[in-house]
């Protein structure tokens, strides 16, 4: 299902990122396979969501003497993972950029309001001069989605300087999150149909973070 907001950016769903998509939503898939196909998707992920940070112009000397007139992406960024799923970015996002500045945030719902809670956060003291990557790979509700980007505004980073990275996205998610904050841009794999009864999303992927980390039968979901 598309979305026309125009700050949502999904991966071009071209023939190669089907054919990953059909390896790991295969509940038969080994370990093995989710991992090798999930971290070349969030390769293309996160290559997608650092073109929409801020690039500076500068110049290189090509080896015949000639300039090329080329950019440099700008310094102030920060990688923000949300415990654990989102550290399965984190990996890929450092073989990328070694040296990203990290934050770190847990929000976990609460088995009594069903409500997201935050456990934990640790961000660099400037983080509000910063621009962030909010990487978690499932977007469904939208209301963890909605808490951490609550808690950067709450740190002073501003709302247009947020990309957020996800590796499923559903409609309601994407509505959820761009009604409370419009401004933070989405970079997601696949868009899904719906979600079901039970907040799944549809066709999905299972539990992602148990898939990727080998916390659960990956049939189980």
């Amino acid at each position: 299902m598309a979305t026309g907001h125009h700050n949502v950016h999904p991966l071009p769903q071209t023939n190669q990122l089907r054919a990953m998509h059909t390896i790991i939503r295969d509940r038969r898939a080994s370990r093995a396979d989710f991992v090798f196909y999930s971290r070349r998707i969030i390769r293309l992920l996160l290559e997608s969501a650092l073109d929409q940070l801020p690039f500076d112009r500068h110049e290189a000397i090509t080896p015949v003497g000639e300039t090329y007139e080329g950019l440099r992406l700008g310094p102030q960024l920060c990688a923000v993972p949300v415990v654990r799923a989102g550290d399965s970015m984190l990996d890929e996002l450092r073989q990328v950029i070694p040296d990203i500045t990290v934050g770190k945030l847990l929000i976990q719902r609460d088995k009594t309001t069903k409500l997201p809670h935050l456990y934990y956060k640790n961000f660099p003291e400037d983080i509000a001069d910063r621009h962030i990557l909010l990487l978690e790979p499932m977007l469904a509700t939208g209301g963890s989605a909605k808490a951490a980007i609550a808690v950067l505004l709450e740190a002073g980073v501003r709302e247009e300087n947020i990309v957020f990275v996800n590796f499923l996205a559903s409609p309601e998610g994407i509505a959820a999150v761009h009604a409370a904050h419009p401004q933070v841009k989405i970079v997601t794999s696949s868009i899904e149909q719906r979600l079901n009864e039970n907040a799944f999303m549809v066709p999905g992927i299972g539990d992602f973070g148990d898939r990727y980390f080998g916390t659960t039968d990956s049939a189980a979901a």
